[in-house]
């Protein structure tokens, strides 16, 4: 403890110079509190930065060189789907605390030509051995959580039909920093503290991403030659190089050594799905979301829900403001009522009947507004939750396509389990299943499961409008609609509601759910939640709202469209982006 001027501080009486630490600690820890933010000049102080504004096109993403990389294959004269794989490539190996090549992936694509919005499914299946009576004994842990990783034929089907580059290209950027190496950041350093324990059980995941067993240190450079040289199988041979041949082997191989039943049929075999998105209009605008087994449909839900509740209650959200208890109470509300339908029903289309037409109807909206009581916090129907780590991604290019993409591997490292040889972590999505005979999720051979990860799009008109997402396992779905709410009733940009305060809930059936609010926002509007019976708590550093990206297009009407441009003409208006401050990513453009 130090005494200037009278004053007592917390921090070290002799603070390492640059912020560098010692140890294992967090590098701002020693501020402790004490540092008075400045202000930002010139109005907006409460929107952290500028968004983006570019011509020629965007990347938005959770990790600098991956938004770097996608910008690299843009100035290349690459559209927004050779841009977003090479954005997503360069995450797999900068981020493998939140995704990798041993993942899954959806995405919804703006074609500019086609003047349609597409969505692909590459959520992997279970192997064909995943049976109820395999689970008997077992539980979704380790090798017994790992489907089939959906990425690479994801990655492959999005070049095939939309790009212009193929994995030679936009897997360059990627494997060459595997090779070179990259600087341990202060977030990678954080997660990777967190998971150590569990990553020693695997010795190869200890050996790729541990050094000397324990974590690297902060801003030391660290590399990954095995995934490297993936990537560069992947350059060669295409999908092919994933799920046959040795990469294939070598994946069943470790499976099998940790008594799983994967096999190389079950790799061989899959295939992503182009499907319909699925949408509904708020307030005007239309919204987009990639259909079952993701949970996207939630958010559809909850904005009929908030736009049916809202007027049954004479409630004009736009006159409203952030700091409006109503506005909170409102959508967390509506939330509890749309995931009890989400936890109730969704599942793979494929085994299950999810009755979208009715659920997504805006009369059923109406009425089952009927249970909320905006004087008092109500208890959901339904309980459960998933978690999980993600990365969203965004890309724009001159031409107006847009690409609105979601990559994970589900848990923090996934199953933390290795495939040797190879410098990738498999997912654990398995754990989206259920052993409940009665559950739409209950374990099958070769089915999907829950599937907690989604991407966003909104349209005006029949234009394409904003390409959005937020990630962190099962906040996404309510954590779209806040976003929302916050740009069209509220009037954010981009930036704004990337930077402003954000909940969580916890769905529980014995009563309202703990409510967690962000400090500054715990200090508005906490009390008065309270007071209608919310268990409301202040968040804490353990806890995460995830991060929100997202690349809205402002049209110039004055100028012509894209497809009769020039080739090196920009795009007929302006994209506005914006990156959430809670991770390390920014959005960058030309």
């Amino acid at each position: 403890m130090t005494s200037i001027l009278g004053i007592t501080s917390s921090f070290p009486q002799s603070a390492t110079p640059f912020g560098t630490p010692t140890g294992t600690e967090n590098p701002g820890g020693r501020l402790n509190g004490t540092t008075v933010p400045g202000m930002r000049p010139m109005g907006w102080s409460e929107q952290g930065r500028s968004e983006v504004v570019a011509r020629n096109g965007v990347v938005a993403t959770s990790h600098p060189l991956a938004a770097q990389a996608g910008l690299e294959i843009l100035q290349k004269g690459g559209n927004a789907m050779d841009a977003a794989i090479a954005a997503l490539a360069t995450l797999d190996v900068v981020s493998p605390n939140d995704t990798g090549i041993g993942g899954d992936v959806f995405v919804l694509y703006w074609s500019a030509v086609d003047r349609k919005l597409y969505s692909l499914s590459s959520a992997g299946w279970s192997p064909q051995g995943w049976t109820p009576d395999y689970f008997k004994d077992r539980k979704f842990e380790g090798v017994d959580s790992v489907t089939v990783p959906g990425a690479i034929a994801g990655f492959d089907a999005m070049l095939k039909r939309f790009g212009t580059m193929t994995f030679k290209e936009t897997f360059e950027r990627a494997a060459t920093i595997a090779e070179q190496g990259w600087g341990v950041s202060e977030r990678h350093h954080r997660d990777l503290a967190r998971a150590v324990a569990d990553l020693r059980k695997d010795p190869e995941s200890a050996r790729v991403f541990l050094r000397g067993d324990s974590v690297p240190p902060l801003y030391s450079v660290i590399k990954n030659p095995d995934l490297a040289k993936t990537l560069r199988l992947l350059q060669q041979n295409g999908r092919d190089g994933f799920y046959k041949g040795p990469v294939a082997d070598a994946i069943v191989a470790r499976i099998k050594a940790g008594g799983g039943v994967m096999t190389n049929s079950d790799l061989g075999a899959f295939e992503p799905e182009w499907n319909e998105p699925i949408t509904t209009s708020y307030r005007g605008y239309d919204i987009f979301q990639v259909p079952p087994p993701g949970q996207g449909w939630a958010t559809l839900l909850q904005l009929n829900l908030l736009e049916a509740c809202s007027a049954k209650f004479g409630i004009d959200l736009s006159k409203l403001n952030h700091s409006s208890p109503e506005y909170w109470h409102l959508l967390v509300e509506t939330k509890k009522l749309a995931y009890s339908d989400l936890l109730r029903h969704n599942g793979d289309p494929k085994f299950s009947d999810i009755p979208l037409e009715r659920l997504l109807s805006k009369e059923r909206a109406v009425e089952v507004c009927s249970s909320i009581d905006m004087k008092k916090a109500g208890t959901p129907k339904v309980a459960g939750t998933l978690e999980g780590g993600t990365i969203n991604l965004i890309a724009a290019d001159r031409w107006g396509n847009m690409a609105s993409v979601v990559h994970s591997v589900y848990d923090v490292y996934g199953s933390r389990i290795t495939v040797p040889g190879y410098g990738f972590l498999l997912h654990n999505r398995g754990n989206g299943f259920s052993l409940d005979p009665e559950s739409p999720n209950r374990v099958e051979p070769r089915k999907r499961p829950f599937h907690t990860i989604i991407t966003g799009f909104a349209m005006k008109d029949g234009e394409p409008l904003l390409g959005f997402g937020n990630m962190q396992g099962s906040i996404q779905a309510y954590s779209l609609t806040t976003h929302l709410a916050n740009m069209i009733d509220l009037g954010f940009s981009p930036q704004a509601t990337a930077d402003a305060a954000r909940y969580l809930h916890e769905q529980k059936n014995d009563g309202p759910g703990k409510l967690v609010l962000e400090p500054r926002l715990f200090e508005r509007v906490g009390q008065q939640l309270q007071a209608l019976g919310h268990p409301v708590e202040s968040m804490t550093a353990d806890m995460s709202v995830g991060g929100f990206q997202g690349i809205l297009f402002q049209q110039d009407a004055s100028i012509p469209a894209p497809p009769r441009y020039p080739e090196q003409a920009p795009v007929n208006g302006v994209y506005r982006a914006g990156s959430d401050p809670r991770k390390d990513g920014q959005a960058v453009g030309w």
